[in-house]
């Protein structure tokens, strides 16, 4: 068997934090949070247009650090290791910020803005 060298180590894992090096992409993944998020929920929370979003979108799936699920028109994404907003939240302590600045910024689930089945009313006959 092989042994990986340091370098391939730090290759390995500095492909996630390359896939999330941008403000934005990072503001997608505290709008997702430990749950899960359409686009049309993140436009809302991010005041983004679509196209813009899923362009992050696409590479953060292809990074392998999201995941989607179809249902009906809709497509929601959510974090493949929910570790990843432990790190956002350390790298935030680390910057000087304090966690508690950030927590009311990630994903509250509903977000009234949003026309998707899990954020708009259910509509009584």
């Amino acid at each position: 068997m092989k042994k990986n060298t340091l370098l391939q180590i730090s290759e390995q894992i500095a492909a996630p934090l390359t896939a999330i090096a941008s403000p934005q992409r990072v503001a997608i993944l505290l709008a997702i949070g430990r749950g899960e998020a359409c686009v049309c929920h993140l436009e809302a929370a991010l005041g983004w247009r679509q196209a813009y979003i899923s362009q992050h979108l696409m590479a953060l799936r292809k990074a392998d650090i999201l995941l989607d699920k179809r249902e009906g028109r809709y497509v929601f994404y959510r974090l493949k290791d929910a570790s990843l907003l432990d790190l956002l939240i350390a790298s935030a302590r680390l910057c000087g910020l304090n966690p508690e600045t950030i927590t009311p910024l990630i994903n509250t689930q509903i977000n009234p803005s949003c026309e998707c089945p899990q954020c708009a009313p259910v509509a009584t006959a």
